[in-house]
């Protein structure tokens, strides 16, 4: 198995965690990891990127343009942001709630969410849109939006994990009392 996945979105949005714990599903099976995360100003809401290489194969973390076999992208305009490196007929999941820049807040730019789906629905043959305002209401947090995107990759069949692979990491890795909530957020919409 070889898989080039790209996880990106904004900062607080547990991007950095959901690329752990593919990466933690991934080792526990015996596959190679390699991972390069780029951050920048998460914690101002910043574009935040994870590349993840699962597999015996090339040296190098860094996924290069049309190389991706997944992108995981937490916030639409990420998505296609991070376009160019899907490779042909790859697989994009993305949430459906836009977070607007401080310039669209301030009215010196718009941020056209429609238009940008349109773009990813033109564009990507094999999209999974996520319904995250649905799932907020749901599970009673925004959160857990991670976990979601996470069962919507491994449903996907674009992941190459299964969702008791990506389970045993979230025990693993998230303190136990947020346990329960995240199995309710991998199983949603399941």
């Amino acid at each position: 198995m070889s898989t080039d996945i790209i996880l990106c979105g904004v900062g607080g949005q547990g991007t950095i965690l959901a690329s752990k714990l593919i990466a933690a599903a991934a080792m526990k099976k015996n596959i190679p990891v390699k991972t390069a995360e780029t951050i920048g100003m998460a914690q101002r809401g910043g574009s935040v990127f994870s590349h993840l290489r699962l597999g015996a194969g090339e040296g190098s973390p860094l996924i290069g343009k049309k190389r991706a076999d997944l992108i995981i992208a937490f916030e639409p305009a990420e998505a296609v942001r991070q376009m160019p490196f899907l490779k042909e007929g790859g697989s994009v999941v993305v949430s459906s709630h836009p977070i607007l820049p401080v310039s669209a807040m301030i009215g010196d730019a718009a941020y056209d969410v429609e238009g940008i789906m349109d773009y990813l629905r033109h564009k990507v043959d094999r999209l999974t849109v996520v319904d995250s305002d649905a799932a907020a209401r749901e599970l009673g947090s925004m959160k857990v939006l991670n976990v979601v995107l996470l069962g919507a990759a491994v449903r996907s069949g674009a992941l190459g994990l299964s969702e008791q692979d990506i389970l045993a990491a979230i025990h693993e890795r998230v303190p136990e009392r947020f346990h329960a909530l995240n199995e309710k957020a991998l199983a949603f919409a399941r």
